[in-house]
């Protein structure tokens, strides 16, 4: 089997000795709750002097306290005493791991620990590679996280991979095989439950690699995605769910080290090349995307509709509604093929926005190609929000206004990203806090 067609390779898994306490080992990843230092406290007085992610990690709570670098050189010296001591061990043979997540939402989320290939990774805008960002990557995000991974002896993954597999052929199958558990137990802080199993034995590691390999297939990717030209051909296997730009930091040091050596061909075995990450597939009934809606503060609402009608002619309309009840009666009727519905609360009630035609595949997209230029052009600021009940409590207020979402629908984000590229940036989110990935495994990567 060529791993280097499916862009993957069989890592050698570390995972925590058996006198290790694995509740106060795991720690959610460290882009949540970055609002709550509470949270994070309440997460070390847990933890106490136990071996924990949280001691090899970096909240992003703390990225603005002065004692950066120190936390960073202390990360980088505990990594070490885990390999030293024996914290950390690894996998009698080189595999992946399967896992079955229980979160306060879903009775079971599945998925897959692999090692993928930076070298089949671009987040850059208009990427044809087989591994693609699915939100922009903001570059000037990367540094301080940069600082955290170059010295790193470890990598912990909160990474989470989509496939498209609606046959389910990857990751479901493997638990009919028997696996051997590796572990089951309590996440911390209520976060749900977990389980892990040995995918190491060839035949089972070959059974995922043909899998992969089949949705890599030209021409059932091409009827798939409905793809007619040949600007689309490249294959997409995986997008990004979670993590983004903790993959991109790995690319860029990837990209740093090839940069640097005298013979690149030297270094194309070097662990830096690889990332580990959980695989999930897209279709999985515990996985829930969640929309992110818009709010805009400091605004005339009255002229920015204005605005928006003349920038996109007469393909848009504008309605106004009574009450939410009857926007989202009238937002609902108006829905139709080949034609976006916005809905929006401002001071003056409820309306929606109705564009035919669009040019984009979502309704997201289409209202941002109009609004961020605006906003850099008028002023105004935007803010990204989960809830509808907090755009209805704000949206109204004098110079606000709200702008509601629809959750991406998992049967066209592939087909999104192959056709417009990137999502904007917030476009959906995978679940709540508690529900994302906890750190667990993790890979040597120097």
């Amino acid at each position: 089997m060529n791993f280097d067609k499916i862009g993957l390779q069989v890592p050698e898994i570390l995972l925590p000795a058996k006198d290790v306490d694995l509740q106060k080992w795991a720690v959610v990843a460290c882009d949540q709750y970055t609002s709550q230092p509470e949270y994070w406290n309440a997460v070390a007085d847990f933890v106490g002097e136990a071996p924990s992610t949280l001691k090899v990690t970096f909240p992003e709570v703390y990225l603005e306290d002065s004692d950066g670098d120190q936390r960073i050189e202390n990360i980088n010296r505990t990594m070490q005493e885990y390999l030293d001591e024996g914290v950390l061990e690894s996998m009698p043979q080189k595999g992946f791991v399967l896992v079955d997540r229980k979160t306060s939402q879903a009775p079971s989320r599945k998925g897959l620990v692999v090692a993928i290939d930076l070298e089949q990774y671009d987040f850059n805008k208009g990427s044809q590679t087989l591994i693609r960002a699915t939100e922009g990557t903001i570059v000037d995000r990367l540094p301080p996280r940069v600082k955290v991974r170059q010295d790193a002896a470890i990598e912990l993954p909160h990474i989470m991979v989509l496939i498209d597999d609606p046959q389910r052929t990857v990751i479901e199958p493997l638990f009919e095989q028997n696996p051997e558990k590796i572990y089951d137990f309590e996440l911390m802080m209520n976060s749900g439950h977990i389980k892990g199993y040995a995918i190491d034995k060839p035949e089972l590691i070959q059974q995922v690699a043909k899998a992969l390999e089949n949705l890599t297939e030209p021409e059932l990717f091409k009827e798939k995605y409905n793809i007619t030209d040949d600007k689309h051909n490249d294959v997409l296997l995986y997008a990004m769910g979670d993590g983004n730009h903790s993959l991109a930091t790995a690319k860029a040091i990837w990209e740093k080290i090839k940069a640097d050596a005298n013979d690149v061909n030297s270094v194309m075995n070097d662990k830096a090349r690889y990332a580990l990450v959980e695989l999930v597939n897209i279709h999985d009934e515990g996985l829930e995307f969640e929309p992110i809606h818009r709010l805009v503060f400091e605004v005339n609402s009255e002229q920015l509709l204005k605005d928006l009608q003349a920038h996109f002619g007469e393909d848009c309309q504008i309605h106004r509604c009574n009450n939410e009840a009857e926007m989202k009666i009238q937002a609902n009727a108006a829905k139709a093929d080949n034609t976006h519905i916005v809905p929006f609360i401002d001071e003056q009630g409820y309306g929606f926005i109705q564009i035919d035609k669009p040019a984009l595949t979502l309704e997201l997209a289409t209202l941002e190609s109009f609004l961020n230029d605006y906003l850099d052009q008028v002023g105004g600021k935007v803010d990204f929000i989960h809830g509808e009940e907090v755009i209805n409590e704000l949206g109204g207020k004098e110079g606000n206004m709200g702008f509601f979402f629809p959750p991406i629908s998992k049967d066209t984000l592939f087909k999104t990203i192959i056709f417009d590229g990137v999502l904007p940036r917030k476009t959906f989110s995978m679940g709540e806090a508690d529900e994302k990935r906890f750190y667990l495994e993790a890979r040597k990567i120097k």
